[in-house]
């Protein structure tokens, strides 16, 4: 796989030529070699490779020490640990450590680089998530309402957040499914509520029910479309949403996501609209 660079580190020498030649000849970068703590730490920060190759037993440390060093310098560093040592107890810390995938010596070769693959085929569709989703949510956001009210919006601010939002009134949240997870949420107040549906019905809400109805399919909509776009420009994200939740009040507060997001504020014929959307990775999962 194009644009790997691997970092192998090991107290053997014979294990570190054995493993390299497994991996230049299938294409892939090595870019240093480490064999103790302050070796991985110096070559990792010198190199900023994407992939380390881990032993477990190495002098004065372990493979788990090692690779917290890592993610420390870099938490997008992906670690597979290579060792003669695997039992459940082992497995389960290297899981709790963040290790990506775990192979037993002797190294099969074909086993190393499948886990190489699968470990940053993982990266590489998390990335071109990241890269597409916003556009994607701004364009469904824009012909959803363009299709249900025949008027146009404009985003005139946008940032990323990874902090509470406290509403402006009526918060539609939506749970994302799949590959990765994520949420999506529009929020509004309620003058620009009432608005918003009075234009999609042709004639005012009957009652607050009917307006977080209709404000829920909106939702339900925009999201639904968005996910079906990225589904079609890469399937294996396999993206679905969930039903709409709709929080409403003077005092309602959208709590704080562990994963950064994205908001755009959008103006509206009605009033603003804000927009806010994000995905996270997710536990890696062993194979």
């Amino acid at each position: 796989m194009a644009g790997i660079k691997v970092v192998i580190v090991d107290d053997s020498s014979f294990s570190i030529a054995f493993i390299r030649n497994i991996l230049e000849e299938n294409g892939i970068e090595v870019v240093g070699e480490a064999g103790s703590l302050e070796e991985v730490k110096a070559v990792v920060k010198e190199t900023k490779p994407t992939l380390v190759t881990m032993d477990m037993t190495l002098p004065g440390t372990d493979g788990l020490e090692c690779t917290r060093a890592i993610h420390e310098i870099d938490a997008n560093i992906k670690v597979i640990v290579v060792s003669s040592m695997m039992d459940d107890e082992i497995v389960k810390q290297a899981k709790n450590n963040k290790v990506s995938a775990y192979v037993q010596k002797p190294v099969d070769a074909e086993e190393l680089i499948t886990a190489i693959n699968r470990v940053m085929a993982t990266e590489e569709l998390y990335q071109f998530l990241e890269d597409e989703y916003f556009t994607v949510f701004k364009e469904a956001f824009m012909d959803g309402l363009n299709k249900m009210t025949k008027t146009l919006l404009t985003f005139k601010e946008e940032y990323s957040c990874n902090k509470e939002h406290k509403s402006e009134g009526m918060s539609i949240i939506i749970a994302i499914i799949g590959k990765f997870s994520g949420r999506m949420f529009i929020d509004l107040s309620k003058e620009t509520a009432t608005n918003l549906v009075t234009a999609i019905l042709r004639r005012e809400p009957a009652n607050n029910d009917e307006t977080i109805a209709a404000l829920a399919e909106l939702t339900n909509i925009i999201s639904g479309n968005a996910c079906s776009i990225l589904n079609r420009k890469n399937k294996a994200l396999g993206l679905r949403v969930a039903p709409p939740s709709v929080l409403h009040g003077d005092s309602v507060v959208i709590s704080a996501p562990n994963f950064n997001t994205s908001t755009a504020i959008a103006e509206t014929n009605y009033g603003e609209l804000l927009l806010n959307v994000g995905f996270q990775r997710g536990e890696e999962k062993w194979m």
